[in-house]
Formats: C-alpha cells, sequence, structure tokens
C-alpha cells in the first residue's frame, strides 16, 4: 500500500492514484481553501467558485463510477480527501459530503436512463446537491415527515416545508424525500427536484453558532410539479433509501469530524512550541504535554475507526453499526478536541484572532447533523441487542 505523510498524518493508502490524489487536495486545501477560510467565515460567504475548481478537479463525484462521471474512488479514499478539505475548512469538506449524499439516491437507485440524463453533471459538471429529509417537526423522528407528492397523470405535486437544509437556497438540485402514501416510513418516496423548480423557494438561512459560510435554509414546496422520470426508486422505497444514504453520509460527517480534530490539535501543538512561561516552552511542561497526548490519540482513534467502517463499505460488508459509532465516537472526539485547544492557547484560544474559537464553534454542529449522537447510540444498541421492547 502506498504511505503518505503530511502535517503529521501518515496514511495508508490502497494505490499510487490515491496517494497523487491526496496530494492535489493537499495543493489545494493548502492554496485555494486554508487562507481565506476565516475572513470567509466570519463574513458568512460561502465559496461556490471553489466548489466549481473542486468539480473542475474531480472531487465532487470520487466514490462513484467513472462511467456515470464518477471517480472510482473506494470510500476509505474519498473519505481521508473529505477529511482533508475539512482540516483546511469545514465548511468545504461538509459541503462536498452533503453533495455526495445529494447524489446517492440516484447513483445507488435511479435508472439506467436516469442515471445516463443527470449524474455526469452532478457529479463534475459544476452543479451542486442538498439532501432534504428533514422537517420543521420531523428531525430525529425522520419517518414523521409531512411534506406531501400528489400524483397528477404523469406528474407529481410536491407541497410542503423541508428544514435544516445544507446549501438551502443555491443549491442546483435536491432530492427529496416526500409522503406518497400513508404515515410511517412505507408512505414516502425520493425525488430529484431542480434547484430553479416553480414553486421552490427558500428561507433566509438560519443564523448559526458555527459554519456561517455554509448556508442552511428552510425550503418551501408550493405546487412544485415533477415528471415522473423525476422519482427515484419505486413509491414508498423513499425512507429505505434514505436510511441507505445516511450510512454512508454518517461516515462523511466522522471523516469531517477528524480534519477538524487534527486541525486544532495542529494547531495546538505549534502554539505549545512557540509560547514560553518560566524562562521555557510551555510545551516541557508535563501537565500540557499529557493534554497534547490525548488529543493525539483520540485524533488517531477517530481516524481507525472511520476507516474501518469504509474498508467494510468497500468490501461490500455489513457497516452500519460501525458507521454509527464512528460518527459517534468522531464528532464526540471533535468537540472534545478542539475545547481542550482552546485551552492550550489560553486566553489567545479565546479569541477570534486564532481559529482554534472557530474550531469549537463548529465542531458542536458535527455532534447534531445526520443524526444526533444520541440517535446513534439507538442505532449501536438496536445492532447490539435488537430494537427496543414494545
Amino acid at each position: 500500500m502506498a504511505e503518505s505523510t503530511a502535517g503529521g498524518v501518515q496514511r495508508r493508502l490502497p494505490t499510487d492514484e490515491a496517494r497523487e490524489l491526496l496530494s492535489l487536495v493537499r495543493d489545494i486545501a493548502r492554496r485555494d481553501i486554508a487562507p481565506y477560510a476565516a475572513e470567509e467565515e466570519a463574513a458568512g460567504r460561502f465559496p461556490r467558485e471553489l466548489f466549481a475548481l473542486l468539480s473542475r478537479s474531480g472531487l465532487l463525484g470520487l466514490p462513484y463510477g467513472p462511467e456515470c462521471g464518477g471517480g472510482g474512488q473506494p470510500y476509505e479514499v474519498y473519505l481521508q480527501v473529505l477529511e482533508e478539505l475539512a482540516a483546511a475548512r469545514l465548511t468545504v469538506g461538509l459541503g462536498v459530503s452533503v453533495h455526495t449524499l445529494s447524489c446517492h439516491a440516484l447513483a445507488g437507485f435511479g435508472t439506467a436512463e436516469q442515471r445516463a440524463a443527470h449524474l455526469p453533471a452532478m457529479l463534475g459538471g459544476g452543479l451542486l446537491g442538498a439532501y432534504c429529509l428533514s422537517e420543521p417537526s420531523a428531525g430525529s423522528d425522520a419517518a414523521a415527515l409531512r411534506t406531501r407528492a400528489v400524483r397528477e397523470g404523469e406528474e407529481w405535486v410536491l407541497d410542503g416545508t423541508k428544514a435544516w437544509i445544507t446549501h438551502g437556497g443555491i443549491a442546483d438540485f435536491y432530492t427529496v424525500m416526500a409522503r406518497t402514501g400513508g404515515p410511517g416510513a412505507r408512505g414516502i418516496t425520493a425525488f430529484l427536484v431542480p434547484g430553479d423548480a416553480p414553486g421552490l423557494s427558500a428561507a433566509p438561512p438560519e443564523r448559526k453558532m458555527g459554519m456561517r459560510g455554509s448556508p442552511t435554509a428552510q425550503l418551501h414546496f408550493d405546487g412544485v410539479r415533477l415528471a415522473d422520470d423525476r422519482r427515484l426508486g419505486g413509491e414508498g422505497q423513499g425512507f429505505s433509501i434514505a436510511l441507505d444514504a445516511l450510512d454512508a453520509g454518517r461516515l462523511g460527517i466522522a471523516a469531517c469530524a477528524v480534519g477538524l480534530a487534527q486541525a486544532a490539535l495542529d494547531r495546538a501543538v505549534a502554539y505549545a512550541k512557540e509560547r514560553r512561561q518560566f524562562g521555557r516552552p510551555i510545551a516541557d511542561f508535563q501537565g500540557l504535554r499529557f493534554l497534547l497526548a490525548d488529543m493525539a490519540t483520540r485524533v488517531e482513534a477517530g481516524r481507525a475507526l472511520y476507516l474501518e467502517a469504509a474498508r467494510l463499505r468497500d468490501e461490500g460488508r455489513p457497516f452500519g453499526r460501525c458507521a454509527a459509532m464512528a460518527k459517534l465516537f468522531c464528532a464526540d472526539a471533535a468537540m472534545q478536541t478542539t475545547t481542550d485547544a482552546v485551552q492550550v492557547l489560553g486566553g489567545y484560544g479565546y479569541t477570534a484572532d486564532f481559529p482554534v474559537e472557530r474550531y469549537l464553534r463548529e465542531a458542536k454542529v458535527l455532534q447534531i447533523v445526520e443524526g444526533t449522537n444520541q440517535i446513534q447510540r439507538v442505532v449501536i444498541a438496536r445492532h447490539l441487542v435488537g430494537t427496543e421492547f414494545r
């Protein structure tokens, strides 16, 4: 296996092609992402032109097959790309993860005709996607969603509201779960909705603690009409499609969490070596050295866990339990590691002059998105002991 080392991170990559890909990603991160991250996050600017660059570089379709415009990379490589992007700026890493998630239903459940018609542009044509499952009254209980699609002849008419949509209002396409049947999970169907569909509008973006450069908004569907060839999979199959996508998407969140934690660790180590107190670098003090050691161990453990889940997926083996564990552990690790990084920097860590305060604010959302960490515990326990007693 090819070895790759950068910024203290040692990677075992399966091919020389993967090693070259990671080198390309690091170059983009160093040149086009990291230098602008603090300013653009403070201003709440989404780097749309950067996503066009990522698309031209083949980074928006890595885990999908080359026959439909993807990069044909295994998940273990794709996730390490996400980690590198998130270490430079979480808005970018998470944005790529959400875009990949939004392509999942079409790539995995669309017909050959649907894939040929839409996937090349979605994966490499400069388009940006979003994934629409949650609603104002249906978050963790996603099967309770109320957005409805009613069939009228050869068309579907969508009405309702989606909430907490990353890229809401700026995406070129949305993968939308809507109710076409009765209550519960079996009444839900998936649709591919163009971003400029008449009747589709977005509310103003949410005012968030962190990731202010990534727009999160409600979407309103007011009589949005779609041809039946925009339906993905069978009627009533939408919730199983959504859960299949979330298993993979949780690994994206885990990789982004490790990237953010690695960035915080790197900043803390560099500061500890430079900052002098009592006549010597603070890195000389055992209490701080132990804190850094715990941070590094947490990051490495998270990386090993998400890669184990990715390799299971690449081998076609069940990976849902491991994905939930990876999302849970890595998100918690990012929260603790960014908190510790602020502590290492002391008063300076609490100011916006250093990036660790931003890392801390951003880490919190990783414990919430794509299934809260409490939901991950439900998923893990279900794998261990079965469904809850009724």
